[in-house]
Parts: structure tokens; sequence; C-alpha cells
């Protein structure tokens, strides 16, 4: 889903304006993929309002914090790593909160929800690893 943030709105020249860069620096940031813009039809590039408030994130952590852009690009994986763990663990409450309180690991791996009053089959092995959290009082 693309909301009004992640429209591809802007030219490189009026995103390098509004990041306070040279263009060229937006190139090179493209090529080394710390910005990924969007490409138009004659493969020119097109920047949307996130890109350039990333544009700004980068020019602070290099400037303000000194930090190299091979660093600038681990923290960019990291903060990227971090929202989508976020994203399923909310989700994971989410399923708490409507009722469902016992999770397990799935055959691929995956984090499945056992529905309550449901027994499962267990197939424990030397590396199992068995989690249990009390469940979670109610929010006032």
């Amino acid at each position: 889903m693309v909301t009004d943030d992640d429209a591809p709105v802007f030219v490189i020249s009026e995103a390098a304006l509004l990041a306070g860069m040279h263009p060229q620096t937006l190139r090179q940031y493209d090529r080394l993929g710390l910005v990924a813009p969007r490409r138009a039809r004659g493969r020119g590039r097109r920047y949307s309002r996130r890109d350039v408030a990333r544009l700004l994130h980068i020019q602070r952590l290099s400037q303000e914090e000194g930090i190299n852009l091979a660093g600038i690009k681990r923290i960019l994986e990291l903060e990227r790593q971090v929202e989508h763990l976020s994203g399923r663990l909310e989700a994971l409450y989410s399923r708490v909160e409507t009722g469902g309180r016992v999770f397990t690991a799935g055959a691929g791996g995956d984090v499945v929800m056992v529905p309550r009053g449901r027994r499962v089959r267990r197939e424990t092995t030397a590396s199992s690893l068995v989690l249990w959290r009390p469940p979670v009082p109610p929010r006032d």
C-alpha cells in the first residue's frame, strides 16, 4: 500500500534541494543502497517524502554523529529490522488480547497461535525450546 509519504513525487533536483544536498550525493546514496528512489518511465529517479526524510536522517548521522557511510547503511538496516519485528510483536500481542494465549512453533519455524482449550502434540527434541508467559492483565 502506497501512502502519501511513499508517493514518488520529487525529481532528483527537488529532493536534493529539500535535503540540502548536491544531486550527485543522492546518486551516490542510490548506488550504495542507502536510499532507493523509484524510477520513472525514462529511468529518472523519483523521490518520496519518506526518501527525503531518510536523506535528512543520513545527513544527520554523517555530519552530527560522524558515522561513515558503511556504518550508516548498517544502522538503517537495523532500524528497518526493528520496525519489522515491532510490527510482528504488536500482531502477536493483539492475538493474546483477543483470547488466544498459547503459541508454538509451526513446522516452518513460524509462530502459531493455539486456540484456548486445545492441546498441542509435543514433539520435543534436545534442541526444543518451550516458552511460557503468564496472561497479560487487562488494561484499564
